[in-house]
């Protein structure tokens, strides 16, 4: 049977990843995923691929505020791992009219894209953390960052799928089955937080996911788009923000096609639906294609 083991989040994207027992499907991607976003000065948005010491900033959600006129009072709890007593506390939403300003950013080809800026003291808490001049945003319900129209599955109104701050995609799923087999070909074996999934599933043969067409999940479809170009960043050790080799070089022995090394699923939800995921539902497979890469085919 398979199993969905694990579920992430990254509030905000490029730092510490959040392993949660559920999460909310939204349009966007799971509910508090890569809404908040560092960038530069000039709007553009700021990663572990060129500044490795993002890896050291951990972050974790605080579900059990005090209540606020009958709401729960949500927060998001940010420290850097060498300084873990200067902790920064942000509402896990933030809107343009309370934060009273918008900016334009740019996260690759998407330009233009409306965000709200969080506060001058994240500003400064961030600039001093990562000794370089920068801003904390975040990502309104009101902004729609279309994926890439080629891969699209639109609703029925035609409507394009949207996603958050993520590097292109609402979701990423990896076979836990997939990472053992990585680790067995690798001098010494990585965490699954290399890769940054936000579904980890186990039962299934190793590289099956990159087969999975259509499946479902408590109930909610999903549908894999197209394998996951791997990049530098799987190479920073998040327990270190040092860079290495591994495990892109292993990777590229057996898991490259057309120059690009895949590991892991691109997904998206189907159009216009929203459910709750939980650790230890099962998975349903569909339908299947052709991968794009036989499992143990080299290049």
């Amino acid at each position: 049977m398979l199993t969905l083991s694990d579920l992430y989040l990254y509030p905000i994207k490029s730092l510490g990843g959040i392993s949660v027992p559920e999460a909310v499907v939204d349009e966007k991607g799971f509910r508090h995923d890569r809404r908040f976003m560092l960038v530069t000065p000039s709007g553009n948005f700021m990663t572990q691929r060129t500044n490795h010491h993002m890896a050291l900033i951990d972050v974790a959600i605080d579900w059990s505020g005090e209540p606020r006129s009958g709401e729960p009072v949500d927060s998001l709890r940010v420290w850097h791992r060498n300084r873990p007593d200067n902790v920064l506390t942000l509402p896990l939403t933030v809107s343009p009219d309370a934060s009273g300003e918008t900016i334009l950013v740019s996260i690759w080809d998407s330009e233009n894209v409306p965000a709200a800026l969080v506060s001058p003291e994240a500003d400064r808490w961030f600039s001093d953390a990562l000794d370089k001049p920068c801003r904390l945003v975040f990502m309104p319900d009101s902004t729609r960052r279309p994926i890439d129209p080629a891969y699209d599955r639109p609703g029925e109104q035609g409507r394009p799928s949207a996603v958050s701050f993520a590097d292109g995609y609402p979701y990423l799923l990896i076979g836990q089955a997939s990472l053992n087999d990585l680790n067995q070909r690798l001098p010494q074996p990585v965490g699954m937080l290399r890769f940054r999934p936000n579904m980890v599933v186990r039962g299934s043969l190793p590289y099956d996911e990159d087969a999975w067409q259509q499946f479902r999940i408590g109930g909610l479809n999903f549908y894999g788009v197209k394998p996951c170009a791997r990049c530098v960043l799987t190479t920073i050790d998040p327990a270190t923000g040092q860079k290495g080799h591994e495990p892109l070089h292993t990777l590229a022995q057996y898991r490259r096609w057309k120059h690009k090394i895949l590991f892991g699923q691109n997904v998206l939800a189907e159009a216009e639906t929203s459910g709750l995921l939980r650790v230890g539902q099962p998975v349903e497979i569909v339908s299947r294609v052709e991968p794009w890469l036989a499992p143990t085919e080299a290049h």
